[in-house]
C-alpha cells in the first residue's frame, strides 16, 4: 500500500496521544459519593470494563479517517519502460551529386538525396526515447533541426531538405563542426553523430580531421557512411531538346577520410552501394547505439479512499448504537 499525501499520517500519533490524555487525566466522575466502600466487593463486568476502554476505538475511528484521508491506494500493476538515453544528429549530404540516380525504390530509379531521406526517416521513427537533431550540409553546413524528442516534427524538416538548397561543394568538415556545436551542452550517456555523403571533401574552412579531432574530445562518437555506387552513376541532365537524358558520371567517395574520421571517434565507415544496403546500414547503427536505462513506473492502481473512510463510518455507527443502548451511561 502506498499513500498520495503520506505526511498526514504523521497526525496519527498526535491525536491518538490527546485522545488518551483527555480520557484519562480530564474526565471524572460525573457524581461524586462520600464512600464507595460498600461497592468495592462487586466484581467488574464486561459493560463496565468495555466502556472503560472505549477511548481506543475512538483512536481506531480517528486515525481510520486519517488514513483515508492520506489517500491510500494499491499497485495493481508495475510497468518497466526503457529509454536510450542518446542524444543523436544526422548530417545529411544535399550537394549536386547527390541528384544522380544510381538507387532505386519499388523498382523505380531516384536520386541519392531522396531515398537517403526515406532511409533516415524510417530510422528516426524507430529512435522514439531519443534526442535526435539534422544537419545539411553541401558547400556550406545547415542546421536544419535542432536536438528535439518531436520526431514528426524532425520529419517534416527532413522534408524540407532539398537538392541545390545550398551554395555545391563538400564541407565535411564544416558539416562534423555544426554536428558538435548541436551536442556540445547535451548531458546525454551517449552521443553521436551519423554523416552520410557521397564525395570528398572540397569546401569549408575546417578541415575533416580537424573535426574529427574535436569530436574524439568531446567524446562524441561519428559513424560515417559513403553512399553511391563504385564506378560511373546515371547523372540526369537536359539534353539539346530540353529533354531528361543520363550521363554516366563517376563520382568518388573520399572512403578513407571517412575511414579515419570513424576509427579517430570510435565509430564505424560504412558504404552504401544500393537501397538495400543502405538501410542494413542505418539498422545496424540503430542495433549498435542502444544504451537501455530501465525505469521504474506504476500504471495500475486501486484507491483505497472509499473502503478505509466506510470502515471508519461503521465503527463510528457502531460506537454511537453502543453507548446509546448496552454501555449507555446513567449520570
Amino acid at each position: 500500500m502506498i499513500f498520495k499525501d503520506p505526511v498526514i499520517l504523521i497526525l496519527i500519533p498526535l491525536v491518538a496521544a490527546l485522545i488518551f490524555y483527555f480520557q484519562k487525566y480530564l474526565r471524572g466522575p460525573s457524581l461524586r459519593f462520600s464512600s464507595i466502600q460498600l461497592l468495592s466487593g462487586l466484581s467488574e463486568n464486561w459493560k463496565v470494563i468495555l466502556s472503560r476502554k472505549f477511548y481506543i476505538l475512538r483512536m481506531i475511528i480517528i486515525g481510520l479517517f486519517l488514513i483515508a484521508l492520506a489517500g491510500p491506494r494499491l499497485v495493481l500493476q508495475e510497468t518497466k519502460h526503457t529509454t536510450e538515453g542518446i542524444d543523436i544528429v544526422l548530417a545529411i549530404d544535399c550537394s549536386g551529386s547527390m541528384a544522380a540516380e544510381d538507387f532505386k525504390i519499388n523498382g523505380q530509379r531516384q536520386n541519392r538525396l531522396l531515398v537517403v531521406k526515406n532511409v533516415v526517416a524510417d530510422f528516426i521513427l524507430k529512435r522514439n526515447d531519443d534526442r535526435i537533431g539534422m544537419v545539411a550540409f553541401a558547400g556550406r553546413a545547415y542546421n536544419v533541426c535542432p536536438l528535439t524528442t518531436d520526431h514528426d516534427w524532425l520529419i517534416s524538416n527532413l522534408d524540407r531538405i532539398e537538392l541545390n538548397m545550398l551554395e555545391d561543394g563538400t564541407a565535411i568538415g564544416s558539416a562534423i563542426s555544426s554536428s558538435l556545436s548541436r551536442l556540445k551542452n547535451s548531458k546525454a550517456k551517449s552521443r553521436i553523430i551519423i554523416l552520410l555523403t557521397d564525395g570528398m571533401n572540397n569546401a569549408g574552412t575546417v578541415t575533416p580531421l580537424a573535426a574529427a579531432q574535436a569530436a574524439r574530445a568531446l567524446g562524441v562518437k561519428i559513424y560515417t557512411i559513403g553512399a553511391g555506387t563504385k564506378g560511373f552513376a546515371p547523372f540526369p541532365v537536359q539534353g539539346m531538346f530540353g529533354q531528361r537524358v543520363y550521363q554516366n558520371v563517376q563520382i568518388d567517395v573520399d572512403e578513407e577520410t571517412l575511414n579515419k574520421i570513424a576509427e579517430t571517434t570510435g565509430g564505424r565507415f560504412f558504404r552504401a552501394t544500393d537501397t538495400e544496403s543502405l538501410k542494413n546500414i542505418y539498422q545496424e547503427i540503430d542495433k549498435l547505439e542502444k544504451t537501455k536505462i530501465e525505469e521504474t513506473g506504476y500504471k495500475e492502481y486501486r484507491e483505497l479512499f472509499a473502503d478505509v473512510l466506510a470502515l471508519a463510518l461503521i465503527l463510528l455507527a457502531a460506537e454511537a448504537i453502543s453507548l446509546n443502548t448496552f454501555l449507555v451511561r446513567i449520570p
